[in-house]
């Protein structure tokens, strides 16, 4: 079987409805542009004046660095330019960008919730970073968006991916049709099939949790750390603790190898700190279109309406029956109060 290049399979798929007008192809070569850009500076890192902090803070509070921003204007700059979109929100952006009320391009009907390079305070540490995007149809057929575009649950995307930038650049989507990985060749400047029909192993034998919060914990996820921790053959505990720091990092790892990642909520962080629209919503449509799971711990993360563009969740996910497990434990803790001591 010969290389499969992403636009080859992109217009293999189109070609099976016959209504398809091209605009999402159109779409998706943007995102993967915009990712070889970015791939082409990260590798660069060190030899060329783009490591370190911008200077400047983004609405989360947090630090900006030098490709924080140079990611953030490739993504916007190509999305914007294909035409196909309607609405751009980025985490580096305290406001999205409706492109029906101030674009010069053509103006399409994709909405693209986006965070440009996920992982960013570990770029000068030379640690695997990513990007992460979500695209949504818009509901409303003209005229300004409303409410109702904006509210959509994360069942509604039409599509959603990543990109990791580590020891090979991949790009992973689902169209909500199982998901596929596709590795960049640099030799030929293309995204190839590498991984198709990706699939989340059931379990696995790693957690990734941030144990400096655990102070910070519930008693449920208490209990679940104690769990992974414990000796016993037949679920093979007990796990090992894997966690980089880089949400994309970790998830691809999960995806390959099966595993769990968990955010959950804390005493700094009562609703959760990561981001639902451009880093929970897309990664557990993917998780979900692999076999996973992902999970507030009480709701599915895709079942959340949406309030607000930078709102946070707690996030759970990974392999089905590990998830399962933690919702276990707070099911069975929900009437327990949380310990901080």
């Amino acid at each position: 079987m010969g290389i499969q290049t992403l636009e080859q399979f992109i217009s293999k798929q189109q070609a099976q409805f016959p209504n398809a007008k091209g605009e999402f192809t159109h779409l998706l070569q943007a995102i993967s542009l915009a990712a070889k850009i970015v791939h082409r500076e990260v590798n660069k890192a060190g030899l060329a004046d783009i490591l370190g902090k911008q200077g400047k803070q983004n609405v989360q509070g947090e630090e900006q660095q030098k490709l924080d921003v140079f990611a953030d204007h490739h993504f916007i700059d190509a999305l914007e330019k294909v035409g196909e979109c309607c609405y751009l929100a980025s985490e580096e952006h305290e406001d999205g960008l409706d492109l029906t009320k101030q674009s010069i391009y053509p103006v399409g009907k994709y909405m693209v919730y986006f965070d440009p390079l996920d992982g960013s305070s570990n770029i000068d540490a030379n640690v695997s970073i990513g990007t992460i995007f979500s695209i949504y149809k818009r509901v409303t057929t003209d005229g300004p968006l409303t409410l109702e575009d904006f509210e959509q649950l994360g069942r509604q995307q039409v599509a959603a991916g990543y990109v990791i930038y580590g020891s090979s650049t991949m790009l992973v989507y689902t169209t909500g049709k199982g998901t596929n990985g596709f590795t960049l060749d640099p030799s030929i400047g293309e995204f190839c099939l590498s991984h198709p029909n990706l699939r989340i192993p059931s379990s696995g034998k790693t957690y990734s949790v941030n144990e400096s919060n655990y102070n910070q914990f519930s008693t449920a996820i208490k209990q679940y750390l104690q769990y992974c921790k414990e000796q016993d053959k037949e679920t093979s505990r007990p796990y090992s603790s894997r966690y980089i720091g880089s949400l994309v990092a970790d998830f691809h790892r999960n995806m390959i190898q099966g595993g769990i990642f968990l955010y959950p909520d804390t005493l700094a962080y009562p609703d959760g700190k990561l981001r639902l629209m451009y880093e929970c919503n897309p990664l557990a449509f993917i998780a979900e279109q692999a076999g996973g799971r992902a999970t507030t711990g009480l709701m599915p993360i895709l079942d959340i309406r949406p309030q607000e563009l930078h709102q946070r969740t707690p996030l759970i996910i990974g392999s089905d029956k590990m998830v399962k497990m933690v919702e276990w434990f707070i099911h069975e803790y929900s009437t327990a109060e949380p310990s901080f001591a």
